[in-house]
């Protein structure tokens, strides 16, 4: 039996934002309507070596695709030439189980991630958005700007970060892609006056201040993934509109993980899931005073869909090496 192997640089070569966008916003969707079967990811923590590793299935039932994805998230591996996150997702036969494809997952997670916050700032975000704020430039925030760039006409971009040099190049990478000025802020404060805030940083201690958020600002909180990490004081989700990916994963690893087990919110003052939102099943903003928050955790749908769409790139295009499995 044959599976199709794609390597990185072959999944590199047949995505794109629009396209991520386009598959993410369907699975988003199809989340909303209930027609995926998707459990919580599950982790094992390695403590000795500060990190984890995550399993993430899913079923789309209209599409009849399912598959899994392994992910592993080790801060520490900056210093050893290793990316922080790296990932396998296999795509299975929902006829016989048996495994079709396998590919590359680390990419895809980058790419999917940024299309989450793009479809979230499509539906949340005030009309005609043109300032956005960056807490972070890492490779999180590279798919954040592409795909906001993909769905508001961006004017400005202030970054932030803790070393400027990392600034700095992230100036001169996203010139390529996005005609806009940027601005380099010293402190996250400043970054906060904007229409759609990004933060995609995995402190543990918050790090964007109730008091620095203007009425009418639309963020998406992406930097929360575990349990015990928290980039917004408390007291912003409180007089804001949560809106997450899915309430019980958000709830033991997502933005409102902290503010949940200390009694700050609960789960009424969650607005809606965004496939709620994008399937017109609930309401995400409800005036140009609201402030909006994206709780993203990360979906197992959006990482199939963004892998089935590879998946037929790949044999459209022919590529890819067939690899035998028994």
């Amino acid at each position: 039996m044959d599976v199709l192997w794609l390597e990185q640089s072959e999944v590199k070569s047949v995505i794109d934002m629009p396209l991520t966008l386009s598959a993410v916003e369907n699975g988003f969707r199809e989340h909303g309507l209930k027609k995926v079967q998707m459990p919580p990811k599950s982790y094992l923590y390695f403590d000795k070596h500060n990190g984890d590793l995550r399993t993430m299935p899913s079923f789309m039932e209209g599409e009849d695709i399912a598959g899994v994805k392994i992910v592993n998230v080790h801060p520490d591996n900056r210093e050893k030439g290793l990316p922080t996150v790296m990932a396998v997702i296999v795509l299975n036969s929902t006829e016989t189980g048996a495994p079709i494809a396998m590919m590359d997952g680390t990419h895809i997670t980058d790419m999917r991630t940024g299309a989450a916050g793009g479809v979230a700032a499509k539906y949340l975000a005030r009309p005609d958005p043109h300032v956005v704020g960056m807490v972070g430039t890492g490779e999180q925030a590279r798919t954040q700007l592409l795909a906001l760039a993909e769905v508001m006409d961006i004017e400005e971009v202030k970054i932030t970060s803790r070393n400027v040099s990392h600034c700095d190049a992230f100036e001169k990478d996203m010139k390529q892609y996005i005609s806009c000025d940027f601005t380099k802020k010293a402190n996250i404060r400043d970054v906060c006056d904007c229409d759609v805030l990004v933060t995609t940083t995995p402190v543990r201690e918050p790090v964007v201040m109730s008091e620095w958020i203007n009425e009418g600002t639309h963020i998406n909180a992406i930097g929360a993934d575990a349990m015990g990490k928290q980039e917004l004081e408390s007291a912003l989700l409180k007089r804001s509109r949560i809106i997450v990916d899915d309430i019980v994963q958000a709830s033991h690893s997502g933005e409102i993980n902290v503010p949940m087990s200390s009694g700050d919110i609960s789960e009424s003052d969650i607005s809606a899931e965004l496939g709620e939102v994008v399937a017109g099943v609930k309401t995400g903003r409800r005036s140009d005073e609201d402030i909006t928050i994206f709780d993203s955790t990360g979906l197992a749908v959006q990482d199939l869909v963004t892998a089935n769409m590879v998946y037929r790139k790949a044999l459209e295009m022919g590529i890819g090496k067939r690899i035998k499995l028994f």
